[in-house]
């Protein structure tokens, strides 16, 4: 072993002499606002507030396009939270702090390679915690993200020993683990654990280590968000990939097909995000989902089947949101606001705004209807809605569920969350019958004082997830919609 090789304490104590701890603060009070049911709004800004720089870029990824479809002008904390989100204002945070805290200077290609891997990890994580509702997705998508960590550091700051680790690892069949533990004297799993105790994340610590071999739904979120991007690398059709589909599905209770959806419609989701949140080209290193076939049923038989002949199988493109139509709904809106045209104009726009603009895949109207005893679908758009128009009836009145409950509290829905998971059993067996089974959105349509109906979005059609810029938009519009019509009933 070479004479100038370091142990766990010596690496340990030689990171933190680094600029890392500063980091490391901010994600720790950022995680513990994540672990406080009485969060405020002040206490998120506080914490970002400490960092000028910090703060700036914060406000740079809300005012993106990702992050906010509807191009509201955030300039400040407090206002990105009522505009995106409390939790999406706080992943921004620890996103933008790690990636700034890492990406330092001129980060070597092996750290950007294994950050943008361990950030795809993290969305990943995220969204199958998301999906099975399990109440630490924060702290799951934040494992998945440090469960790489003493490797990042590493070759953040690892200097002299930085070089010699890349230049043993160019030997063709050389053992990385061996390589690391001979010039460091120690391993990256240990080296990890060593950096999250003394940032007093020990209970991400405990969550990274119950990751390589726990069977709990937190910390298979985290080993399956790992592993799939890792077998990403190996291509989307690859034998590591397949041999991922069955756990996946196991712990999230979808199908096969549905399971490969859900992990390419993450993919897409961490390439947006890394793109707003990181100065440095993380998106180029994190596989692209372009050209696959819009039928994953043939995916998911391939054996490794090369990128050109997968292109050659694409049949129609997947619907993608618009913001310029997004932009023009919502003018058109503002406008009908002001000067009410008719009611057609209004649903047309609100519902192309949603559609079109949004990329909601499916959206329907519903009205109160038959003297206010059943929702009936007055508009709608996406593949095969068309039949809702003559037959969709959903009873109000006698039996409580999502349409009623959303419309009588006035309170717009994200269900299939862990923040709606106890109005769940208001998914009747008819509304399932209807809409199949999934998480959508769901939302008032109140002009004035007077109840109209609902509106419901879903991205059923690919089994893609919704994301927190379709509910900003879908919340907008549904707003909006309320005032159009209230405008309307003043004119007459």
């Amino acid at each position: 072993m070479k004479e100038q090789t370091h142990g766990l304490r010596q690496w340990v104590a030689q990171l933190n002499k680094a600029e890392l701890p500063a980091m490391a603060v901010v994600v720790h009070d950022l995680l513990r606002l994540s672990q406080s049911q009485t969060a405020s709004v002040r206490q998120l800004a506080e914490v970002l507030l400490r960092d000028a720089a910090l703060t700036s870029k914060v406000l740079r990824v809300s005012n993106s396009v990702y992050c906010n479809p509807g191009r509201e002008v955030i300039k400040t904390i407090s206002r990105a939270v009522v505009v995106i989100g409390f939790d999406q204002v706080r992943m921004i945070g620890l996103s933008v702090s790690l990636l700034d805290g890492l990406l330092k200077d001129s980060p070597r290609h092996q750290l950007q390679s294994l950050l943008a891997r361990s950030f795809h990890a993290a969305m990943q994580a995220r969204n199958l915690a998301d999906y099975n509702a399990l109440p630490e997705k924060e702290e799951v998508f934040i494992a998945a993200l440090l469960r790489d960590l003493g490797e990042m550091a590493f070759w953040s700051q690892g200097g002299e020993q930085a070089d010699e680790l890349a230049d043993a690892l160019a030997v063709p069949g050389v053992d990385q683990d061996k390589a690391a533990r001979r010039i460091l004297g120690t391993g990256f799993d240990q080296l990890t654990l060593g950096l999250l105790k003394t940032w007093n994340l020990g209970e991400i610590g405990q969550l990274v280590q119950a990751s390589h071999g726990s069977s709990g739904p937190a910390a298979r979120a985290v080993s399956l968000g790992a592993a799939i991007a890792d077998a990403a690398q190996h291509g989307w059709a690859g034998h590591e990939m397949q041999a991922l589909i069955a756990p996946v599905a196991e712990l999230t209770g979808m199908t096969p097909e549905e399971s490969m959806q859900q992990i390419l419609a993450s993919a897409d989701e961490a390439v947006r995000v890394a793109g707003t949140c990181s100065n440095a080209d993380l998106q180029a290193w994190i596989p692209s989902t372009d050209d696959l076939p819009l039928d994953l049923s043939e995916l998911l038989l391939m054996d490794a089947v090369p990128a050109q002949a997968a292109r050659s199988m694409v049949q129609e493109p997947l619907l993608q949101p618009n913001l310029e139509m997004l932009k023009l709904s919502l003018q058109n809106m503002k406008l009908m606001v002001s000067s009410p045209i008719n009611i057609d104009n209004t649903l047309t726009a609100v519902i192309n705004g949603l559609h079109l603009g949004a990329g909601l895949e499916r959206v329907m109207l519903c009205v109160l209807a038959d003297n206010q005893a059943r929702f009936r679908a007055r508009k709608v758009a996406g593949k095969g809605t068309q039949s809702w128009l003559q037959d969709f009836s959903l009873a109000c009145g006698e039996q409580q569920h999502i349409f009623s409950y959303a419309l009588h509290q006035q309170q717009p829905l994200w269900m299939g969350t862990p923040a709606a998971a106890n109005l769940q059993d208001m998914v009747t067996p008819d509304m399932t019958s209807w809409l199949g089974a999934g998480p959508f959105f769901i939302a008032p349509v109140v002009a004035g004082q007077r109840q109209i109906g609902v509106l419901y979005a879903d991205m059923r059609l690919s089994g893609r997830a919704l994301s927190d810029s379709q509910f900003t938009a879908f919340k907008r519009l549904a707003d909006m919609t309320g005032q159009c019509l209230q405008a309307l009933s003043r004119r007459r």
